[in-house]
């Protein structure tokens, strides 16, 4: 249940902060909305000054949806608190554009929240585009010891370990609540009552930093965090573009916002070096982005691909033409499974796919629910096969890679 009316109070107020990624967001709000079931709720988005039209072609399919636009990219912090300042609901969501929620994540993580007393953020188990589960679900305060252990690699050498480790919380199990530290800025789920304690998103931070930052002054107001094992999926990054000079200065920049925030009185002996790695890691960086550029333009990068990417559809017939229709006008080839829950039990796991190069399984959202799509793919994780989506209703196919229509 949507309210149309920003004045009528909701239990929920979702905010979506969306730059240039109108299908992505698209697919998003869909998903949304069958999760909205039932709970009085309204839904922000914030579009950042977007070149690609998203404004007028989301508010012409999603009328209930309120729209903002910026006028100008105000960031991620400052565009959030600019819909939260307008929102009524008792809780507040802050959701990516480049997310999938199942058909009951909203409601299961309201009852959660609704159980709880102290509840502060609550995030959920993020899914990667292959069905593995994204390290940054759970993460722990990146003090200056747990920021250097990940630094200098121990982290990922010991992703298990509760000291070496702290950074993604690796000693958690991922099938059970857990308390943790640090909720993650694509699905963040937070009571009203406790932001108008420690306060909104700190826009000091453009991008990135600002999770974190609000995940520990939630902490230190005495309220406590949450991680659920509810998947959803996490494009991750599609409304960044991570391989830009910009994201290395932005990335790095929010941890040194953070650091001289919360650690500042800590021993000098201990800060140099701290703020010395933080430095070097982002100089290693643009270093390598700018390794990447140069062989590319010596044409060291130029030879074609050994491997293609593959496509496979599987869903109904009405479905199976429409997408055959796509692919032909992409130029692209696919082979075509012609199934649905009820009778594919286990997904593309069920089927003999080919294992030479990558494949891109394309579900019909209509004939398989998210909630089952996720399970197909965490089942049996594959870095060769990742997932794809295509919706009757839009008739676009959505891929981590590509949107085709």
């Amino acid at each position: 249940m949507i309210d149309s009316d920003p004045k009528v109070h909701a239990k929920l107020s979702v905010i979506i902060v969306s730059y240039n990624v109108k299908y992505y967001l698209e697919q998003c709000l869909i998903s949304l909305k069958q999760s909205l079931h039932e709970i009085k709720s309204e839904i922000f988005v914030v579009d950042n000054a977007s070149i690609d039209g998203s404004v007028d072609y989301i508010s012409s399919r999603f009328p209930e949806v309120f729209i903002i636009e910026s006028g100008a990219n105000l960031g991620f912090a400052r565009a959030n608190n600019l819909a939260i300042k307008q929102s009524t609901g008792d809780y507040v969501l802050l959701l990516n554009p480049d997310v999938i929620v199942a058909e009951d994540t909203i409601g299961n993580v309201i009852r959660f929240m609704d159980g709880q007393n102290n509840i502060g953020g609550v995030g959920l188990r993020m899914m990667t585009i292959t069905g593995t589960d994204a390290k940054e679900s759970r993460r722990g305060i990146p003090t200056p010891q747990t920021a250097l252990y990940k630094m200098v690699g121990l982290c990922s050498k010991y992703p298990q370990n509760n000291r070496f480790a702290r950074y993604y919380m690796g000693g958690l199990p991922w099938n059970r609540p857990s308390k943790i530290d640090i909720v993650s800025g694509a699905f963040f789920a937070v009571p009203r009552k406790a932001l108008n304690i420690v306060g909104l998103l700190d826009e000091d931070y453009f991008m990135y930093g600002e999770d974190i930052d609000l995940s520990y002054r939630l902490l230190k107001g005495g309220f406590d965090n949450w991680y659920l094992p509810e998947r959803i999926l996490h494009y991750k990054g599609e409304s960044t573009m991570k391989s830009s000079y910009r994201y290395v200065h932005v990335f790095y920049n929010a941890m040194l916002i953070f650091f001289r925030k919360h650690f500042s009185s800590m021993s000098i002996l201990l800060s140099i070096p701290i703020q010395t790695a933080i430095y070097f890691k982002a100089a290693m960086a643009l270093i390598q982005m700018k390794t990447k550029y140069l062989k590319q333009s010596l044409g060291f990068l130029n030879k074609k691909p050994t491997n293609t990417l593959q496509y496979v559809f599987i869903g109904s017939v009405k479905s199976m033409g429409e997408c055959q229709e796509i692919m032909k006008r992409k130029g692209l080839k696919a082979q075509y499974i012609e199934k649905t829950s009820a009778n594919l039990l286990n997904g593309h796991n069920d089927l003999s796919i080919s294992q030479q190069g990558k494949t891109c399984v394309i579900y019909d959202t209509k004939s398989f629910s998210y909630k089952d799509i996720f399970q197909f793919f965490a089942q049996n994780p594959n870095q060769n096969i990742s997932i794809g989506t295509y919706n009757p209703e839009t008739k676009v196919i959505i891929t981590y890679k590509e949107i085709l229509k």
